[in-house]
C-alpha cells in the first residue's frame, strides 16, 4: 500500500509518500480501506517529535473508509461497509476500561501517536473502534468527526458540565476542536464567546452560532468578556491554545468559574496569580480525549445533523506536507483532510 511516513523527526519536508507493507487482520479485527484522514495538531507534534513514537511512523487519527476484510471471530460486521474508527487505542480489560472510562487506561494512546495512523491505504483496527455511518455523512465530513468532537464533548459536558444559560469562552474558533465547541455548547442552551484571529473566521464562528465575537490580535479577550457579561465573567473558559492565552483565560473567568484545557498548541508554561484562583474559588480542569461512550454519544449528534463537521480543505494523500504546512500556518477553518 501507499502510505506517508516519516522516517525521522523534524519539518513537513520530512513526510514521504512511499510504499508500505499491507497490514494483516487478526481474526478478531478489521482491515480498513481509508477514504479520508482528518489532521489534527497532534500530528504536528507527534511529526516533529514526542517521546514513544517509533521510526518509520505513519501519523493520522481521525479515520473514515470502507471495511475491506473482517477477522473470523466478528459476526456483525461485513465488507463494504462505510465507516469511522474511534481515534483511541487502550486494554480493554483494566479497571478503568471496564468501568467505561477507556482514557484513564495506562495503555490508552491515540491513533497515530503511540501507533500507526490513518495516513495510509489500509488500516487495521479492533472491533469496539469501528463504527458504521450514515449515507448522509461524507467521508471527509466523517473524518473530521471523531477526535475533536469526542474532546468538545467531554470538555464541556463530561468535565465542566455546560448547562443553560452558561456564557463559554471557546479560544481559537476556527480550530477542529473550536468548530466542535461552539455547536455542542450552543446545543446545551449556552451562549458563546468565540476568539479568532481575522474576521472571516470570526464570522464563520457566527455562522457556528456563537453571539459574541473577540478578535483576540485586536482585543483584549479579558476586557471584551468582561464587557459582554456585564463584568460577571464566564462561566466556562474553554482552553487549549496554552501559553498565549492562559492569563487572559483566567482573567476572564467569573467568580466560581471553571477553565477546562485540553492542550498546549503555543507552549506549555503557564502562568497565573494563585490568589485569583483560591479569592475567586475557580476550577482548573484538565480533560484528555474522553470515552467511548462519549463518542457514542456526540455521533448519535452528528448522524441526526444536529452538530455538523466542518470540512476546510482537502488533500491528495501524496501532498500531505502541503496539508501540514496549512495547518501549521492557521489558515485553515474547521479540519483539514487527506484522501488516499
Amino acid at each position: 500500500m501507499k502510505a506517508v511516513r516519516f522516517h525521522e523527526f523534524g519539518g513537513p519536508e520530512v513526510l514521504k509518500y512511499e510504499d508500505a507493507p499491507d497490514p494483516k487482520p487478526r481474526k478478531d479485527q478489521i482491515l480498513v480501506r481509508v477514504k479520508a484522514c482528518a489532521l489534527n495538531h497532534l500530528d504536528l507534534w507527534v511529526r516533529k517529535g514526542l517521546p514513544g513514537v517509533k521510526l518509520p511512523h505513519i501519523n493520522g487519527s481521525d479515520v473514515s473508509g470502507d471495511i475491506v476484510e473482517v477477522g473470523e471471530y466478528i459476526t456483525d460486521l461485513k465488507p463494504g461497509q462505510r465507516v469511522l474508527l474511534a481515534p483511541m487505542v487502550y486494554c480493554g480489560q483494566c479497571e478503568h476500561c471496564i468501568h467505561g472510562v477507556q482514557n484513564m487506561c495506562r495503555q490508552f494512546t491515540v491513533l497515530g501517536n503511540g501507533v500507526d495512523g490513518g495516513n495510509c491505504e489500509l488500516i487495521t483496527t479492533a472491533r469496539a473502534n469501528v463504527i458504521p455511518i450514515p449515507d448522509e455523512l461524507t467521508y471527509d465530513e466523517a473524518a473530521s468527526v471523531p477526535l475533536v468532537f469526542l474532546t468538545a464533548w467531554h470538555m464541556l459536558v463530561g468535565r465542566a458540565g455546560v448547562k443553560p444559560g452558561d456564557y463559554v469562552l471557546v479560544l481559537g474558533g476556527g480550530s477542529g476542536v473550536g468548530v466542535a465547541a461552539i455547536q455542542i455548547a450552543k446545543m446545551h442552551g449556552a451562549k458563546v464567546i468565540a476568539t479568532a484571529g481575522d474576521e472571516t473566521k470570526l464570522e464563520q464562528c457566527r455562522d457556528l452560532g456563537a453571539e459574541y465575537l473577540i478578535n483576540h490580535y485586536k482585543q483584549t479577550i479579558s476586557e471584551e468578556v468582561k464587557k459582554i457579561t456585564w463584568k460577571a465573567g464566564a462561566d466556562i473558559v474553554f482552553e487549549h491554545v496554552g501559553q498565549a492565552t492562559f492569563e487572559e483565560s483566567v482573567k476572564s473567568l467569573k467568580a466560581g468559574g471553571k477553565l477546562v484545557t485540553c492542550g498546549a498548541t503555543t507552549g506549555p508554561e503557564a502562568k497565573f496569580d494563585i490568589r485569583m484562583l483560591f479569592a475567586k474559588q475557580l476550577s482548573f480542569l484538565g480533560s484528555y480525549m474522553g470515552t467511548m461512550g462519549e463518542l457514542h454519544a456526540v455521533l448519535k449528534h452528528i448522524f441526526r445533523g444536529a452538530l455538523k463537521p466542518v470540512v476546510d480543505k482537502t488533500f491528495p494523500l501524496r501532498d500531505a506536507r502541503a496539508a501540514h504546512e496549512r495547518l501549521e500556518a492557521r489558515r485553515h477553518f474547521g479540519k483539514v483532510v487527506l484522501n488516499p
